[in-house]
Formats: structure tokens, C-alpha cells, sequence
């Protein structure tokens, strides 16, 4: 059994529209799933990904219209990085997020930024022969776009205690003291820890509430076995429609969720008109009257491309 990479990353915004606005116009990704959260459905749920809504290049949010800021502290992942092709795509970069006014750090093969809300972002040279994960944009040829995720890093006071989870349970390759690869047969995402700050972390606006590691269907329920044996207090296995998870705390305080590669987002809406309207899964449909009121109308971010 191997878990293949990293499936999404779920963060947290206070602002739906700007959140759309930077993750579609300015980074070039596809919002692929205009829904709620599932635990609370007063609130969205949005995907962006690639053209296809792929796991792999899956960030998404919930929206608490509002929220303050937040900060990230141990226990909690601060930086998400997304592969690009190239040197020459990061300059792309490094001018286009200038446009925007958005502060960005260069250095060799790697350009460091943060989002308005101020979540740790990073494009990194990709290294690696997957399959490259590209949304479509008018402004963004594709040997420059974003190909899905590179990895994550997070906080840890000692990152010691969530080796055995890692390395022995999960199955990650150790790549140096404090960084892993999780790999399987066509896909891969890098993971490892910083020193975390000085200060407790407070979740908020621009922070990381999960990261996601993809399982098949197949291996799910065995996965969800293994991690429960090793004293995670996993969940039991929870149907999202669209994927099935698994959620837990590793050691280090790090929330992570194993989830299925399926059914995907096409299994209810026309692969051409991702995101384009609110879907919700059918055992929330019955809320859509109480439901739509209460969220930002967010309008569809391709509306006004010409053909």
C-alpha cells in the first residue's frame, strides 16, 4: 500500500470573493467546487485546482466571512509550495505577482510569497517526472503555470515523535532530519518540519486547517485500520461525496486527513462548468433554501473570458 502524494490542502479565508479573485485571476488555478463545509454549512467550501480538479492540485477553503488573521504556530503547517517548470517560469512569476503589489523572496529555483490573508506560499522548480497538474488561463501559458503541489512544511517544537507515524505507519521517505517524501506509483508530495516560533499559533484567516494525503479506494479502509492500531484516534471512514477521509492528529499536532482518489468532482456537474454554480452533496440539498441566503454570491470566475 502507498499513499500517492498530497491530495488537497484545506486553509481558512474571511473574504470569499478576494479569495477567489487571487486564487483564479492572479495564481491561474480553476475553482473546480463552489460548495459548503460538510461539518458546518453555513459556510463555503471552495476548490481550485487544475483543469481537471485533480488531486494533487487541490487547495481549498472554507470561507468564515470576516475572520481575523490568523498565525501559524507548532503544530500547524505555514508554507505550501506548488511546482512550476522552470527558471524562467518563476521571473514569470516574480513580475506578475509584482503587478499585483504582492512582495515576493527569490531564491535558486524557488520564489517565496504569501496570499492577501497572508497564508506561506512557494513556487518551486519542479524536480520530478509527474504528470504536470495546469489549469487553463487566458494570461498564463502553460509551460509557466502552477503544476500542482510540491509539498508542505509545518511547525514542530521535535519532530522526533512523528517519525514512527511517518516512516513505519504512513510509509514516507526520510530525505534529511527533519523532511520526508510521500510517494506512490505515479505521484509524490515532500513534507518536513521547521522550528516553530516563538508564541502560540492561532488559527484564522491565511492558515492551514489540514493537509490531505490520497489514498485509493481500494486501500482506504486498510489505511484507516493502520493509523487506528498505531494510536491516532483516527475517525471512521466519512463519505464527502466527492472523496471519502480519514482524519487524525499526527505527534506533532499536524491535522491530516487520508482521502480517496474518487469519485471526483465530475461525478455531479459537466467537467466544462466546474465551479461555475453552488453544488451541494445531496444529503445537504435539502438546506439549499437556508442554505444560499447566508452565503457571499460569488460570481464564475471564467464568465467574462472571451472565447
Amino acid at each position: 500500500m502507498q499513499l500517492e502524494g498530497i491530495h488537497h490542502v484545506t486553509c481558512i479565508t474571511g473574504d470569499a470573493p478576494g479569495n477567489v479573485d487571487f486564487y483564479t485571476r492572479v495564481l491561474g488555478l480553476r475553482l473546480v467546487k463552489k460548495t459548503v463545509n460538510q461539518d458546518d454549512p453555513t459556510v463555503y467550501h471552495l476548490f481550485y485546482a487544475d483543469e481537471d480538479g485533480s488531486a494533487g492540485a487541490d487547495i481549498t477553503f472554507f470561507e468564515y466571512p470576516g475572520a481575523r488573521r490568523g498565525r501559524a504556530g507548532t503544530g500547524m503547517v505555514h508554507t505550501i509550495s506548488f511546482r512550476v517548470a522552470s527558471d524562467d517560469a518563476l521571473t514569470f512569476w516574480e513580475d506578475r505577482l509584482a503587478a499585483e503589489s504582492v512582495e515576493t523572496r527569490r531564491a535558486p529555483g524557488r520564489l517565496r510569497f504569501a496570499d492577501p490573508e497572508g497564508l506561506g506560499l512557494a513556487l518551486v522548480v519542479s524536480e520530478v517526472a509527474d504528470e504536470p497538474l495546469v489549469a487553463k488561463h487566458p494570461e498564463i501559458a502553460p509551460d509557466v503555470a502552477l503544476q500542482g503541489f510540491d509539498g508542505v512544511r509545518a511547525f514542530a517544537g521535535d519532530p522526533e515523535p512523528s517519525r514512527s507515524l511517518l516512516e513505519r505507519v504512513l510509509g514516507f521517505t526520510a530525505t534529511g532530519p527533519a523532511g520526508w517524501q510521500c510517494r506512490g506509483a505515479s505521484r509524490g508530495g515532500l513534507y518536513g518540519y521547521d522550528r516553530a516560533p516563538a508564541g502560540a499559533g492561532m488559527p484564522g484567516a491565511g492558515t492551514v486547517h489540514h493537509v490531505a494525503w490520497a489514498s485509493t479506494m481500494a486501500d482506504h479502509e486498510e489505511w484507516q485500520r493502520q493509523v487506528s492500531e498505531a494510536g491516532m484516534h483516527a475517525t471512521p471512514v466519512i463519505d464527502r461525496f466527492w472523496f471519502r477521509s480519514v482524519y487524525f492528529r499526527e505527534p506533532s499536532g499536524v491535522l491530516f486527513e487520508l482521502a480517496t482518489l474518487g469519485p471526483g468532482f465530475a461525478i455531479d456537474e459537466d467537467p466544462r462548468h466546474l465551479g461555475e454554480a453552488l453544488i451541494l452533496p445531496p444529503a445537504f440539498e435539502h438546506l439549499r433554501p437556508k442554505i444560499e441566503p447566508v452565503l457571499t454570491p460569488l460570481p464564475d470566475p471564467r464568465a467574462a473570458w472571451t472565447a
